[in-house]
């Protein structure tokens, strides 16, 4: 791999050139006192063309140095570091922690409202202003119904009625416009009509908006994006009892030369008088094409649901899942992995390189919402951090959404051309289709039909706009969360090696769901972001140690699967099967038999 050899401070102390020191020593050595003069103006020439040649090396220093950080080398670096990684083994720990400080910190009281929803605003600011007015009153040692009051209380009964009327003809006006405008667009009318509706809808709202002052006008309009005292305790709470005390990790090896590859995902849970921890080793043979799950987690569960002869079998044992039963071609899992590695590579060379930059580390002090300590710490040991940026803007996002076209296309074309034999033609999408009654399901038949959906979805059969219409509809905190930028850096060591990843990306919340549809995408943008929570993913590389076991929570002989410590998933299925199949079983079981068609399919109906 070339190295990165981009410099990211600028030396600007200024250095005479020796060559010119030492014609100024030689000169002043030469002539006497009486030639005082002419040795000053000698000298002052010389420093002259010192500096000068001074001069003109910094700003071919400084032009260099542009180049050297220009977002075309960044973006080049990032791509050569990436693909090395890939060829190399490495130990790895990855931490993932999730915020929501930004939620209740730097708020500006002044603008908080008094409730949740804008139908019960001027009530419940009434309520709160009397309920100021008694706190008075009381401090004053004086009934809140006295004459001394009565100003205040005729100010807030103005203000309440006001504020009612005023929200009753904003109501009438917006949530009618909303209501007829689905409506015709569920009547599907033709243009022509609805240009004339339109029409009339925009005079009755300028006729009513006219009705309204511009402060509740403002108020309403933008009340959905605003916060009320009752948020801010929420995310508080939320912060103390869950954000914080929790922590998820996973840490592992990649050795892709043995085609081994290892995690030990964790989550942890640590409060003042609460302390737990849940973990899942994983272990990939990709040689063999078998993934294994430690099944001591799924004994449990397994033997309430369907196997109620289970006992202790799967005590410290391994689950292996058989991802290649035979029937798919030799080397196909290399052959994934490749096509994976550079349907990637294809995909990122068509990456703006605007999305590319290199920063300083004590940047990432700087950086607002902060990043967590714990992740910082390591960050800022760098010598070198490349930014990308992923932008939110509607552009950016056609973009993304081609650049994934694009990945499934590339990677079907080239697992398709080195297996032919993978190709399926005229496939629906219907169950029998996906589960056809007379061939075996296999892993050969399970892969075509994963390659059949990747080939639609790359055509754009799959309806993409429709599915992101109904997503907008019916999911808006996912629709809101994928319209927001993500922020990867990257940290390396002098040596231009990667040492470490770090992702941002904001998850939104029921919070922000009413808000992503607002018409100024401006304002929604900035209203999600600040209502989602901050998901920060840091993953570290380091050189693998012999003495470092895989999986430190599992006993010296279970660290690799092997048959001795394994239970096979295809054999316990067939096995358990067969005991259905004699009437044993739970209620849960037979109920699970039943609806899955691969067993059906091996087994029939269970009664």
């Amino acid at each position: 791999m070339k190295k990165l050899n981009v410099a990211l401070s600028i030396n600007t102390a200024k250095q005479i050139n020796p060559l010119c020191s030492k014609s100024m020593m030689t000169i002043s050595s030469l002539f006497s006192s009486a030639l005082v003069s002419s040795t000053l103006v000698a000298s002052t020439l010389l420093i002259t063309a010192c500096q000068s040649t001074n001069v003109s090396n910094n700003l071919g220093q400084s032009k260099n140095l542009q180049a050297d950080n220009a977002p075309s080398v960044a973006k080049n670096a990032l791509a050569s570091a990436l693909q090395q990684q890939r060829r190399q083994s490495f130990a790895y720990h990855s931490n993932i922690e999730i915020s929501n400080e930004h939620q209740f910190t730097a708020i500006d009281s002044t603008k908080l409202v008094a409730s949740d929803d804008v139908d019960s605003y001027c009530e419940d600011n009434h309520d709160q202003a009397y309920a100021a007015l008694l706190t008075k009153a009381e401090a004053q040692k004086k009934e809140v119904a006295s004459i001394d009051y009565a100003p205040q209380r005729e100010a807030l009964k103005q203000s309440y009625l006001a504020c009612s009327a005023a929200y009753e003809a904003w109501a009438e006006v917006h949530y009618d416009s909303t209501a007829y405008s689905v409506e015709e667009a569920a009547e599907d009318v033709v243009d022509a009509a609805a240009e004339v509706a339109v029409s009339a809808s925009s005079a009755i709202d300028s006729a009513s908006a006219a009705t309204i002052s511009p402060y509740y006008q403002k108020l309403f309009n933008e009340y959905d994006s605003k916060k009320s005292t009752l948020d801010i305790k929420k995310s508080q709470l939320l912060d103390a009892y869950l954000l914080k005390p929790l922590s998820m990790n996973a840490q592992g090896v990649y050795q892709p030369l043995a085609g081994k590859f290892t995690m030990l995902g964790s989550a942890q849970y640590s409060a003042r008088n609460h302390h737990s921890s849940i973990n899942q080793p994983i272990y990939i043979d990709f040689k063999t094409g078998s993934l294994y799950l430690w099944a001591d987690n799924f004994a449990l569960l397994t033997s309430k649901l369907a196997d109620d002869k289970l006992g202790t079998k799967w005590q410290n044992k391994w689950l292996k899942i058989a991802l290649d039963d035979g029937t798919l071609p030799k080397d196909f899992g290399r052959a994934v992995i490749k096509s994976h590695i550079q349907a990637e590579d294809s995909i990122y060379a068509k990456a703006d390189v605007s999305q590319f930059d290199f920063i300083a580390p004590n940047i990432l002090t700087s950086l607002s919402p902060k990043l967590p300590e714990k992740q910082l710490a390591p960050m800022l040991n760098s010598a070198k951090i490349i930014r990308r940026v992923q932008s939110s803007a509607s552009d950016e996002q056609a973009y993304d959404e081609q650049a994934y076209k694009d990945y499934m296309g590339t990677f079907y074309k080239l697992v398709t051309q080195q297996y032919p034999e993978l190709i399926t033609q005229n496939v629906s999408d219907t169950q029998d289709d996906l589960y056809p009654t007379d061939s075996k399901i296999t892993s050969k038949s399970m892969v075509k039909q994963v390659l059949v959906k990747m080939k639609d979805f790359a055509d754009d059969k799959m309806l993409r706009t429709q599915e992101a219409g109904l997503l907008e509809t019916h999911s808006p905190t996912l629709s809101a969360a994928a319209n927001l930028p993500v922020q990867k850096l990257y940290g390396f060591s002098k040596g231009g090696q990667l040492q470490w990843q770090h992702s941002r990306h904001y998850l939104s919340t029921d919070a922000s769901d009413e808000t992503s549809g607002e018409s100024n995408g401006e304002l929604s943008m900035e209203t999600t972001k600040k209502s989602s929570l901050i998901v920060d993913a840091l993953t570290q590389y380091m050189p693998i140690r012999a003495q470092d076991k895989a999986f430190p929570n599992l006993p010296s002989n279970s660290q690799i699967p092997t048959a001795n410590n394994s239970i096979d998933l295809k054999e316990y299925s067939a096995e358990l099967g067969e005991y259905y199949r004699q009437g044993n079983g739970t209620a849960m079981g037979k109920m699970l038999f039943n609806m899955l068609p691969m067993y059906q399919q091996r087994f029939g109906s269970v009664e």
